[in-house]
């Protein structure tokens, strides 16, 4: 029940797969609102605070997921076009590399003058300090463009989703979804 069988996915898949789909969507929309704060907004502090602290728990759930994965292999595939299967695995490897690059970028955006990242109150990511000239900015310019690079591929993903499920009518969708057993 936890762990992934041939058939389909188990709990800690699923809930990894469904925790990061809502923290990504919610993170990017958060984001390119928060831009467009001024000084003077109620939001201003407490935007970028919800943001980083998201992300950082993204980052820990991302290789606990990316761990996961080593641990307890993906379900067989369903049978499909080898050109298909080959994009399919090139779009989920594309989406980790995409989600560890936004992450790392934006350690480095928020250290680069030394002080670390408060996660809610709970804990505090030490910072890193500037390790290259103009970091937050070189930073800050990777973060906005692979996340818009993630976004695209997270659409991407959600269409073929839905491909699968009406187009194919195949289990593709229903895996991640609804626990199998056996």
């Amino acid at each position: 029940m936890l762990a992934n069988t041939r058939q389909g996915y188990g709990l800690v898949s699923i809930l990894n797969h469904w925790l990061s789909a809502i923290a990504v969507i919610g993170l990017f929309g958060l984001g390119y609102w928060m831009v467009d704060l001024t000084y003077y907004s109620a939001w201003y502090q407490k935007g970028p605070h919800l943001h980083k602290s998201i992300g950082i728990l993204l980052l820990a759930l991302t290789l606990v997921r990316l761990l996961w994965k080593l641990l307890s292999p993906s379900p067989q595939a369903i049978p499909d076009k080898p050109l298909l299967q080959k994009a399919a695995r090139l779009t989920h490897w594309g989406l980790y590399l995409l989600l560890l690059l936004i992450m790392l970028s934006g350690i480095l955006i928020s250290t680069a003058d030394g002080r670390g990242i408060a996660v809610f109150e709970w804990f505090e990511l030490p910072g890193v300090g500037e390790l290259f000239n103009n970091q937050a900015d070189i930073a800050g310019a990777i973060h906005k463009y692979a996340a818009y690079s993630l976004i695209t591929l997270v659409v991407l993903h959600a269409l073929a989703a839905l491909k699968h499920h009406f187009i194919d009518k195949d289990q593709t969708l229903i895996r991640m979804i609804k626990l199998k057993r056996g």
